[in-house]
């Protein structure tokens, strides 16, 4: 199988993937503009950053496989995959430690004021009776906004520095936050209002568009501090401008608003001139570590697709599946027999959702599982038992919850 690595990838990750018996193509330089255009007869696309729009979707007809080395799958058209049906998968929680760290460095850096004192120190001066100034963090109350695995590793450093963490997340349940150790908000306000630190460690979705509005960032205390390292859209940048201003707030940002979608070009926005405000260029997950982790689960992603019948982490599967009934058919393992069965099937107007066959030792017999939409009439199940002597046994058995 052909695949293509359109973007960074160590080169012991590529000869895993070429021991796999795959054909690799490594072109780190792809633009989303070009893909389209080099996707004919790729079996299987690993992109990290770069963008995969419907239409290079639709030129890849070879495509089964779509692997985004990083977390989240923001940057791969999912829909047009679906209808395609190509796998989407994606990395989960590789990057974690690599993000926590700094959004810890982040808020380290934001009260001791260290990029400023290095500049200071580097144009000639000596100011430390100015950059002396610092709260320090030990005894603080922090709040961290999403406990996924991200959230829970800043919980965990912060717990390390002495601070008081408070958590919020829709899925935090009491019981679980005792298990966390973390003080439980009912409302990203509430946290808001109890922290000198406020965190952002969300998923991005319809319903966290904008989470962190006015109301949440007028709740904070003055001089509090707030990192994102999450997503952008997660802020109103807006409100944010003007309360950095009002509240004296201290800021630390790896995302930022109308990021570049290339890996090298000019940015500018007026945030970063608002009060202290230190950003990266959405570095997070760029450390060698992570980018270690990453390729590692990449591999595997596609050695599971390759070997056995589910794929890890993948996205745009129905987790819910629409068959209502199980047709169990014991059959002889012999060349055409399913080919006969499916085709009683389809005469019979049955569409079938989902269909698995395991083989004997021996290969004599076979028992195939075929997942239908709807109870198959006792017409069609004498038909199949009626294939020759190839048939040994049929059953009808009801999906749980289902039928």
């Amino acid at each position: 199988m052909r695949v293509l690595v359109a973007d960074k990838l160590p080169e012991a990750a590529l000869l895993e993937i070429r021991a796999l018996g795959c054909e690799v193509s490594f072109e780190p330089g792809l633009t989303a503009e070009q893909l389209p255009d080099v996707l004919e007869g790729i079996g299987v696309l690993v992109v990290r950053g770069t963008n995969v729009s419907a239409r290079a979707i639709h030129a890849a007809s070879a495509l089964n496989l779509i692997i985004r080395a990083g977390a989240g799958v923001n940057s791969i058209d999912v829909d047009a995959a679906s209808a395609r049906g190509v796998y989407v998968a994606n990395c989960p929680g590789k990057n974690g430690p690599a993000v926590a760290e700094l959004a810890m460095t982040l808020i380290g850096s934001l009260d001791r004021r260290i990029p400023d004192a290095v500049q200071s120190l580097r144009s000639g001066k000596w100011e430390k009776h100015e950059y002396a100034k610092a709260k320090g963090l030990r005894g603080r109350h922090i709040g961290v906004a999403g406990l996924g695995s991200i959230g829970r590793r800043v919980a965990k450093l912060a717990k390390a520095y002495g601070m008081t963490v408070h958590g919020f997340s829709r899925s935090l349940s009491v019981s679980r936050a005792e298990q966390l150790g973390v003080v439980r908000h009912d409302s990203l306000v509430d946290l808001a209002r109890s922290v000198d630190v406020l965190t952002l460690h969300l998923a991005f979705t319809p319903r966290t568009d904008k989470i962190i509005n006015r109301e949440v960032l007028e709740a904070l205390p003055d001089e509090a501090i707030f990192v994102n390292t999450a997503r952008a859209e997660l802020v109103d940048w807006d409100a944010l401008e003007e309360l950095i201003v009002k509240k004296h707030l201290r800021v630390g940002l790896d995302v930022l608003p109308e990021e570049p979608n290339v890996r090298e070009a000019d940015y500018d926005h007026e945030i970063l001139r608002k009060g202290l405000v230190y950003a990266a260029p959405h570095i997070g997950a760029s450390t060698d570590q992570a980018q270690n982790a990453i390729a590692d689960e990449t591999v595997r992603i596609l050695q599971a697709f390759l070997r056995e019948s589910e794929v890890p982490n993948v996205v745009n599967v129905c987790a819910a599946s629409p068959a209502r009934y199980q047709l169990v058919v014991r059959h002889v393992d012999r060349l055409g027999v399913l080919a006969d069965v499916l085709g009683v099937i389809k005469r019979h107007g049955i569409n079938i959702e989902e269909m698995e066959n395991t083989v004997f030792d021996g290969a004599k017999a076979a028992c195939a599982k075929v997942r239908v939409n709807s109870r198959p009439s006792d017409a069609c199940l004498a038909e199949i038992r009626a294939v020759a002597d190839e048939v040994l046994h049929v059953d009808v058995v009801a999906l749980p919850n289902l039928a």
